[in-house]
């Protein structure tokens, strides 16, 4: 049996995975993440007069009780099956981003006619095309986060993210299959409609900074906080910074099991959509001692069959239960017509006189 192809496919995704800078978990991003943590939680001991001990920085940062815990065995495995598996099937889920701007662009070309073209310095028009696109990520972003949290069948599965009850940057791949369809392609159509534009207005020509197709302010943000928003490590931004930007205590908050804190901070790296539609709490600065988790005591928790198909008979039984109303409805009006139906030919039957 040759097993060259799939040990190619295997360290083909580990390498994109691990050593791409783009990567969502690349080493760089996590060495990067580990160094902030722990000169944070060197800085605080300092802050407070306490003594400094390696021992302590690490027992802070990798706490028993989280490594141990059954919720960071279950994000491993979705890790596992997001690098190697799902995509394999992905692509046919996700519109065609090329498309959809081809389409945006022929619409302003109709609409407007052709284009004149941007005499602005190229390094410019690279910038404003970079930072619309990540304007464009981090609404798309909100959007899919807000109506996850507010549509009771999109809540279902995104609800498997929030049944983590302890947060690493593992955690960022505790999602479920159709939340990252979803998710995809309301990324894919924002995207869309900003490319469209941004070429419309400044040229084909002008394309984005980026890190191997990724928008560059992105890969900065993942490797500067973007993992402690997953993890143990309170590091706050509060103020006029904390209603701009995103700090992890503002996704902890997020992830809280206090309902005070539900359905707050949507946004990945800024807090101005948050800001700017009601959805933003922005944490105090010494932590507010949250905890985490939805349901972290139901049957099943962190199983395949309580995360990745339990979802699909929770977010269908309401759709059932109204079909099953509007059965017994249907059934009851056609017994009610039949019984009138009956009583009519009786008292028909009853009216016929006798011939003399």
């Amino acid at each position: 049996m040759d097993l060259s192809f799939g040990l190619a496919y295997l360290w083909d995704r580990l390498g994109k995975l691990l050593f791409s800078w783009d990567s969502v978990f690349s080493l760089s991003s996590l060495l990067c993440a580990l160094s902030v943590s722990f000169l944070f939680l060197v800085w605080r001991r300092y802050r407070r007069g306490r003594r400094i001990r390696l021992r302590t920085i690490l027992r802070a940062l990798f706490p028993r009780h989280v490594v141990r815990s059954q919720s960071n065995v279950a994000d491993i495995g979705y890790m596992l099956f997001y690098a190697f598996v799902f995509a394999l099937v992905l692509g046919w889920a996700v519109l065609s981003y090329q498309f959809l701007t081809n389409a945006i662009i022929d619409a302003l070309v109709v609409l407007f006619g052709q284009p004149a073209g941007s005499e602005l310095p190229e390094w410019l028009s690279r910038s404003a095309v970079t930072l619309v696109l990540f304007l464009a990520y981090e609404f798309g972003y909100w959007i899919n986060h807000y109506l996850s949290h507010r549509i009771p069948f999109l809540w279902e599965f995104h609800k498997v993210h929030h049944a983590a009850t302890v947060l690493t940057p593992i955690t960022v791949f505790r999602v479920h299959p159709v939340y990252m369809a979803i998710f995809l392609n309301i990324l894919a159509i924002a995207a869309a409609v900003a490319t469209g534009v941004a070429n419309y207005m400044f040229g084909n020509t002008a394309y984005q900074y980026a890190v191997s197709e990724t928008n560059i302010i992105l890969v900065i943000f993942i490797h500067a906080w973007g993992h402690l928003q997953h993890s143990q490590v309170w590091i706050s931004f509060t103020g006029v910074v904390g209603r701009i930007l995103l700090s992890p205590a503002h996704h902890q908050v997020h992830h809280s099991a206090n309902p005070v804190h539900f359905n707050k901070n949507l946004g990945s790296v800024l807090a101005v959509w948050d800001w700017m539609f009601g959805t933003l709490h922005v944490p105090k600065k010494e932590g507010e001692g949250v905890s985490f988790g939805v349901e972290p005591d139901r049957p099943y928790a962190h199983t395949i069959r309580g995360e990745l198909l339990a979802p699909f008979s929770l977010a269908f039984r309401p759709a059932f239960a109204r079909l099953k109303k509007l059965a017994r409805t249907a059934g009851g009006l056609l017994a009610r017509r039949k019984n009138y139906a009956g009583m009519q030919a009786q008292r028909d039957e009853e009216l016929v006189l006798p011939r003399s």
